[in-house]
């Protein structure tokens, strides 16, 4: 249970009021950094604006206070727009409910069950695909409202999208074009001046000031979506229906999963920048208490944010009472400020989004992989990319798993090899077959077997003969790891074939996973405990023993 306390408890034992005030410091900072990028990725994700703060407001309590990290910030991120936005546009709200809490249900078991470590197993190339995909995803979302488009409504696939905008290009709202480039120029060059404030949000300052001022011909948060609600979100219930939970697990578990990837990355990079080591189940169960209490109160999916967690760290944050206060600042800024934001102008919005996007992607890494990996890397690198732009971050990742590992097992299986024994006489002797030639007699037959033996290497075995005069045959498995019941029954298949033949079969060196295999299957007394050799020399000996026996 300790794995599962979480970090909060442990670091308040040595609080003080100076680490205090540089937690709330922090805390207050990053809530700023979060308030713009919250509402964009409501936005963007087919949600209502509020449902962002939400978001950042209950999941980033949550995440904080039960995680297990000192310095996770959580929040809504641009990994989990591609999945909302098909999710709203196919079941509604109340499919994104049933999957948020479906997803955080889903994180505590995996917490509980410590498979904090196992995360760790989706492949690089797989992340780096669907990464990229959505920050092309996202970036094409955002073409609408950055050039003012006059659209009644956007597609959600790719090349649909795309045809849409070709079609409407001649729409092009200047002003907003205008306004777009001009927010974007401020988050480019704002950093050199200073990175204590985010360049977003003076973006988003400038161009409200501008669009309100001069009253320019811009939609804004207010005009798309009416007055926003300043008030604090209430528990609410989804209709649940049995069907409905079925149709959403696939998609929860997709959350699920990028969910734990993302936290657990920014846990690991914050880990780095403190000196410190996080929990990753209590971090798991953080992140699922977070989601499941978002959607009761109405948010979206959610997870550590790396960018918000790095500025917490910059800034001062040691404690999770700096994720607290992040909380605590965009409550008020909730129930104070929300009139103020309806007139954000859509186009700066969406240039936020776009800088994200950018920023997001790794095209070094991406290209790099399609000049210098296996081509089965480049296979799941490109596929999942492909997937996740043209159709949809859950069959992407699915796919991506589901052939990793069958190219994994291809590998795996090739790794396996079976070598009959060269004897003294024989023609064609390789040199490095050479360490293999013994002086026989020519009713022994040996074998050496590498590799694990599983069921896509089994069928290997039937390539394990014996000629008429071979009186005993001698398999060698000093290099044999481990065996499955696959493999266990093609070893008895040959017992069985051999015995036919009147052949005595004999094993050498065998393992202690196979050997323990060998015993619980009857494996053994089957063939006799006699003919299980410590190594080969024993093996030999016992075989010459059965041919004098046989003499005799």
């Amino acid at each position: 249970m300790k794995e599962l306390k979480p970090k909060l408890f442990d670091v308040m034992k040595s609080y003080s009021g100076k680490q205090l005030v540089r937690d709330i410091i922090s805390g207050i900072i990053v809530a700023i950094i979060a308030l713009p990028l919250s509402i964009a990725l409501a936005i963007a994700s087919g949600v209502s604006p509020e449902q962002g703060l939400y978001t950042a407001i209950i999941a980033g309590f949550f995440i904080s206070f039960f995680g297990g990290s000192r310095v996770q910030i959580g929040g809504p991120t641009a990994a989990f727009v591609v999945i909302i936005c098909g999710i709203v546009t196919q079941y509604g709200m109340s499919g994104l409910t049933v999957a948020t809490i479906l997803a955080g249900i889903l994180l505590v078991i995996m917490g509980i069950c410590h498979f904090g470590s196992l995360i760790k197993y989706i492949p690089y190339t797989i992340t780096t695909g669907f990464t990229c995909g959505i920050a092309v995803t996202l970036f094409v979302g955002q073409i609408k409202d950055f050039l003012g488009l006059s659209m009644e409504s956007v597609p959600s696939d790719f090349l649909p999208k795309m045809i849409a905008y070709g079609e409407n290009i001649t729409s092009v709202n200047w002003w907003a074009l205008g306004i777009g480039a001009l927010a974007v120029l401020i988050m480019i060059f704002w950093p050199k001046v200073t990175n204590k404030i985010p360049g977003s949000l003076i973006a988003i300052v400038i161009t409200t000031v501008i669009v309100t001022v001069f009253e320019l011909p811009v939609n804004t948060i207010g005009s798309v979506y009416g007055e926003l609600s300043s008030s604090f979100p209430t528990i609410t219930f989804p209709d649940i229906s049995f069907d409905l939970i079925k149709q959403m697990l696939s998609p929860a578990f997709t959350i699920a999963i990028l969910a734990g990837i993302e936290s657990l990355l920014s846990a690991v990079v914050s880990d780095g920048m403190i000196g410190d080591t996080h929990k990753s189940n209590a971090e798991l169960v953080g992140q699922g208490l977070g989601n499941i209490f978002s959607g009761l109160f109405g948010g979206i999916p959610a997870t550590g944010a790396i960018a918000r967690t790095a500025a917490n760290v910059r800034n001062g944050g040691r404690t999770p009472i700096a994720g607290i206060v992040h909380c605590v600042t965009l409550t008020a800024i909730l129930l104070v400020c929300m009139p103020i934001a309806a007139k954000i102008p859509m186009t700066t919005l969406a240039a936020v989004l776009l800088v994200v996007a950018a920023n997001m992607a790794d095209w070094k890494s991406f290209f790099h992989l399609c000049k210098t990996a296996p081509k089965s890397d480049i296979i799941v690198l490109v596929m999942t990319f492909a997937l996740t732009v043209f159709f949809d971050l859950v069959i992407a990742i699915e796919a991506g798993v589901v052939v990793t590992a069958l190219l994994f097992l291809k590998r795996l299986s090739d790794t396996s090899q079976i070598r009959s024994w060269k004897y003294v006489g024989e023609p064609d002797i390789a040199e490095n077959e050479q360490e293999n030639i013994m002086d026989l007699p020519k009713e022994i037959r040996v074998f050496e077997i590498s590799g694990p033996l599983f069921f896509a290497a089994a069928d290997k075995l039937l390539g394990i003969t014996a000629k008429s005069f071979t009186r005993v045959l001698i398999l060698r498995m000093r290099s044999v790891p481990a065996i499955d019941i696959s493999a266990m029954r093609r070893l008895e298949e040959l017992y069985q074939n051999l015995k036919k033949k009147d052949i005595t079969l004999v094993l050498s060196h065998v393992n202690e996973q196979p050997m323990h295999a060998f015993e619980k299957e009857g494996f053994v007394k089957l063939v006799g405990k006699e003919n299980f050799c410590v190594n080969i020399n024993e093996a030999i000996e016992r075989a010459k023993q059965i041919l004098n026996d046989d003499k005799q």
